[in-house]
């Protein structure tokens, strides 16, 4: 019996002719440029070990960095209740808490420096200093990045400005809160606030459009869209 031998067609001796010449080729690439090759890949090895090393250390310099607001936190909450009427040892550590809290926001960046913001902003309200506490909301507010704190932030600034008698600045803020949508909970609240603000001023047409978005925007809140709609009546409308 006589052994049959595969014949191989034309386009297979083709395709594995194509294929020894590819290989032959990257054979002689990779033989030419090894040099640079391996350069190339011990720079990605670095680049790679470095990304990991500062992603690492950012994430570690953050849980830091809260861990540092939570004892400002806990810390307030502790002077909070003095801060008015307080005696000297009590007045001496806000003072102290206030400092520490203003290092921090200057060598500090995004949440963590928003929330210190924030109780700089407290601190300051409850001791009656509008004008610093408007400009502490507004700068967590810069601060916090787009998160759920900005709207809140941006609120309570606009009240801030409200308690000085900025009427135009505190619309504005209220109109920057609710563009956050459904991330700000209190934007019916916020735009209520913004007729409010336009009858004060005897801005008739401008409080009515303000209510009207309210009830058009959110028909269904139990507590404002009644105060609106109330207002309209009132309004003559």
């Amino acid at each position: 019996m006589t052994a049959s031998h595969e014949i191989k067609k034309p386009h297979e001796i083709k395709n594995t002719n194509e294929a020894l010449t590819f290989n032959q080729k990257l054979y002689e690439f990779v033989q030419k440029n090894r040099k640079t090759l391996f350069i190339s890949f011990i720079a990605l090895i670095v680049i790679i070990a470095g990304l990991i090393i500062f992603i690492t250390v950012r994430d570690r310099m953050q849980a830091n960095a809260l861990s540092r607001v939570d004892e400002f936190s806990r810390r307030y909450e502790e002077v909070k209740d003095h801060i008015i009427g307080g005696d000297l040892m009590q007045q001496a550590e806000i003072a102290i808490l206030l400092a520490e809290l203003q290092d921090f926001q200057n060598r500090t960046s995004g949440f963590p420096a928003a929330r210190a913001f924030s109780i700089t902003a407290e601190i300051l309200t409850e001791q009656g200093n509008w004008a610093g506490a408007e400009t502490a909301w507004s700068n967590a507010a810069r601060t916090a990045e787009g998160n759920y704190l900005t709207p809140i932030a941006l609120f309570n600034a606009a009240v801030a400005a409200e308690e000085q008698g900025n009427v135009q600045a505190a619309i504005d803020y209220y109109i920057r809160a609710i563009g956050f949508g459904e991330l700000f909970h209190s934007a019916a609240r916020a735009q209520f606030a913004i007729g409010r603000l336009e009858e004060g001023r005897s801005s008739r047409e401008a409080a009515l459009a303000a209510y009207r978005n309210l009830l058009a925007r959110w028909p269904e809140d139990p507590v404002w869209s009644n105060l609106a709609q109330n207002r309209i009546i009132m309004l003559g409308e």
